[in-house]
């Protein structure tokens, strides 16, 4: 039952910690002042307004009582009573007197006029609340006609009530900003330290970040910033050994094509020239799988022109693209046409056409690249994305690489926080589908 309850609160909680934190900081508050004003109108505001109405109602009653025995002198009273208690009394003779009253049931103070009223006169009265501003208009059935009382409605109603409502809704809503205002300091450096490891986590280069905030945020934005720095040297030095080794080894290879340009024997010379090529290719491709760590800012791209601008460069009749307009995305400009440049030479390499098809959906922007080539094993989709596995069968034995290609591509496309997958191509071939979030 426990564990039911806090999943109903977790599903209607924010998601947010600024909310939440807001809603712990203004909660209490909000009840305080609820429980004050509940207090305030039991036991001041109703006690007193009913207090108040009991004795007009008192002063009323006696008018009338004195006006209904006193034959004589009826106009005298009248005018006393308008000179001494702040009301306005007529009589007004042979007038129909209303039937419905105009009354509000949601105010205190028209249900208590109406209650000691009721208990005074029954139903031979009627009242008006809401036509004048500052008067209420009463009338008591008498004889043929009505005696019609104006009085202020301060009479009936503490003029305390409004002070207060304001008193003790300022400080409250002061006391919210204040609130809102100190949170907001305090969740943004975490929501810095939440942003910028995101960014870093998609691979992207964090320039700079600035431990802020309270102690223990500040000591888990200086563990973050530690561990960035160590994993940043880490892939730096990575990529600087295999840069390194692969242009040491560029050397004995300059050598070797220039002793074999002297060989007399050129069978021999061509294959072992092709070798040579081929270690050059595979050396081109290390150089390639170190570089693509490289720091790179984001910028908004239009996906489409990116991927004609690409296939332009191939001039082959046999790349086809079909996209939809305005497809615009924050990437890494250099790693997604690298990741671009490798599946279409990957298509390409094993087979004679390539089909390149964008889509967009509610969040993510979906390329598909289809060849026409022997396809990949379905039990090897996860192998071939491994650094340096090639498989010997079905895609090529005698194909020249080392097996980093796909292996590039998913990294570059995965930094990005998106997804690359393999299958079965309309053309028969392999279709590599990759998932860019917006």
């Amino acid at each position: 039952m426990f564990y039911g309850l806090n999943n109903i609160i977790k599903k209607f909680l924010p998601k947010r910690l600024f909310y939440r934190s807001l809603i712990i900081v203004a909660t209490p508050i909000i009840l305080l002042q609820i429980i004050i004003t509940v207090v305030f109108f039991d036991s001041l505001w109703i006690k007193a307004n009913k207090g108040m109405t009991r004795s007009l109602v008192g002063e009323i009653k006696t008018l009338f009582d004195v006006y209904k025995n006193d034959q004589s002198n009826k106009k005298i009273i009248i005018d006393l009573y308008n000179k001494n208690f702040d009301v306005v009394v007529s009589f007004n003779e042979d007038k129909i007197f209303p039937k419905e009253i105009a009354e509000r049931w949601y105010s205190p103070m028209d249900r208590s006029l109406r209650r000691e009223l009721k208990s005074v006169f029954g139903t031979s009265y009627w009242f008006d609340t809401t036509t004048y501003k500052t008067v209420v208009d009463l009338r008591i059935k008498y004889q043929n006609g009505y005696i019609q009382i104006f009085f202020p409605k301060n009479k009936i109603a503490p003029s305390s009530a409004r002070i207060f409502a304001l008193w003790i809704t300022l400080p409250g809503l002061l006391l919210i900003t204040i609130a809102i205002i100190f949170l907001k300091n305090q969740t943004r450096p975490i929501v810095n330290l939440a942003k910028a490891a995101e960014r870093f986590g998609k691979g992207e280069f964090v320039k700079e970040f600035r431990p802020s905030g309270a102690k223990e945020i500040r000591q888990a934005a200086y563990e973050f910033d530690k561990m960035r720095k160590r994993i940043t040297l880490h892939l730096n030095q990575r990529s600087e050994m295999l840069s390194g080794i692969s242009h040491d080894l560029r050397t004995p290879l300059t050598r070797l094509k220039l002793q074999l340009a002297l060989l007399k024997q050129q069978e021999l010379a061509k294959k072992m020239g092709d070798d040579i090529e081929e270690m050059e290719r595979m050396l081109n491709e290390y150089l390639e799988f170190s570089r693509h760590q490289k720091n790179e800012e984001t910028e908004t791209v239009d996906i489409n022109q990116l991927i004609q601008d690409i296939v332009k460069k191939y001039d082959n009749k046999q790349i086809h693209v079909n996209f939809e307009e305005n497809l615009k995305i924050n990437i890494r400009l250099n790693a997604i046409k690298r990741c671009l440049i490798n599946l279409i030479d990957n298509g390409l390499s094993y087979g004679k056409k390539v089909e390149i098809l964008i889509k967009k959906t509610i969040n993510n922007i979906v390329i598909f690249v289809d060849d026409d080539g022997p396809g990949i094993p379905e039990n090897e989709y996860q192998n071939v994305m491994k650094p340096f596995y090639r498989i010997d069968k079905s895609r090529g034995q005698n194909k020249s690489g080392v097996g980093l290609g796909l292996s590039i591509a998913n990294d570059i496309i995965r930094s990005h926080g998106g997804n690359i997958s393999l299958g079965k191509s309309p053309l028969s071939g392999l279709r590599i589908k990759i998932s860019l979030p917006l």
